[in-house]
């Protein structure tokens, strides 16, 4: 890695620094996210968000933060001698919001234990770890508490994330993976396992895969499954509104498949095929039972993934489909009342 040299214009070069850029260039690097309790002097609960939260030492132990010296609770935590850490999990986000913010009562409604020299604990989190005062140190803007660890407990909760400015959610990295024995291509670099379309396609075929099994035994081939779908989700669409979401499969229900599904009692309607479609009870039911294989394929996929890092897929599928989205309606987007 080549590096720039060092300036050699003294001062003026200080004056060219951009506190702005270089708030920017720290946020790249990818932190927890903690909040700090304490108590004030006259018992009041304090705490406030913080992701300056360090190891220094593990004999002894000892950990640090940093507080800016214009925060209204510097006083508290300089004077108090006992403070905690909460290293927060995936799902304290909101709490992370609550304790950054000034002039709240960020306590309220919020469950706590008592601590080490009465300190508020906070539940649910990742880590907590209950500690001594035993250094304070002047950095610049901040004051550095450097604690000694007297207490401390965790779970095996995904941590909450920060980088960048956002929140984000920490899944484990796997060791390299192959799907393939034969990592050779001789399709080229461009299609290869690693190609995005061939994933896609082939866990969404390997994931159907029991719903289709089941969908074929009821006798009902996969787009008369997907209308009674949409009907599930919303009944009294017309075929239009139907098609509207099945569209996506690049095929569309027609005039033939709504009177097999007419005639297998799933579905009924009035004359026309501009009549909306409405599920019977034995159309409902059915769809239901088929749909719990889906269910139960996606029980299977959080067991063996992990339960954060299925909310992670979740989350990457979800912008997936913002940014390739060509403006077909969700089917949990509501119709006019008619």
């Amino acid at each position: 890695m080549n590096l720039p040299a060092a300036s050699s214009e003294g001062v003026d070069s200080v004056a060219r620094f951009d506190p702005r850029g270089f708030r920017n260039v720290l946020g790249t690097f990818t932190t927890g996210v903690t909040i700090i309790t304490t108590r004030a002097e006259d018992g009041q609960p304090i705490g406030l968000t913080a992701n300056s939260f360090n190891a220094v030492s593990l004999d002894p132990p000892l950990v640090l933060w940093s507080i800016a010296k214009n925060a209204l609770s510097r006083a508290a935590f300089e004077h108090s001698g006992h403070w905690a850490v909460h290293i927060l999990s995936a799902d304290q986000q909101a709490l992370s919001d609550r304790f950054a913010q000034r002039g709240t009562d960020k306590f309220a409604g919020v469950a706590c234990e008592n601590g080490a020299g009465g300190v508020p604990m906070l539940v649910g989190c990742c880590a907590r770890l209950q500690c001594k005062t035993s250094f304070l140190y002047e950095g610049g803007d901040h004051l550095i508490l450097v604690g000694e660890v007297l207490a401390y407990d965790s779970s095996d909760a995904a941590p909450l994330v920060f980088q960048a400015g956002r929140y984000a959610v920490a899944t484990r990295k796997a060791a390299p993976l192959s799907l393939s024995a034969d990592t050779s291509s001789d399709a080229g670099p461009t299609y290869s396992e690693n190609f995005l379309g061939y994933l896609l396609w082939r866990s969404f075929h390997q994931f159907q895969r029991a719903v289709r099994l089941r969908v074929s035994e009821a006798g009902l081939s996969m787009m008369e499954y997907y209308a009674l779908c949409a009907l599930v989700v919303q009944d009294g669409r017309t075929l239009e509104e139907v098609n509207a979401f099945t569209g996506l499969t690049g095929e569309l229900v027609d005039e033939q498949t709504v009177a097999q599904l007419t005639a297998k009692h799933l579905i009924q309607h009035t004359s026309s095929l501009a009549d909306r479609l409405y599920l019977t009870d034995a159309g409902r039911d059915k769809t239901l039972h088929l749909m719990a294989a889906g269910m139960a394929k996606e029980a299977d996929v959080l067991d063996k993934l992990g339960y954060w890092e299925a909310l992670s897929l979740k989350n990457l599928l979800k912008q997936l489909i913002v940014h390739t989205d060509a403006g077909q309606p969700h089917p949990w987007d509501k119709l006019p009342t008619h």
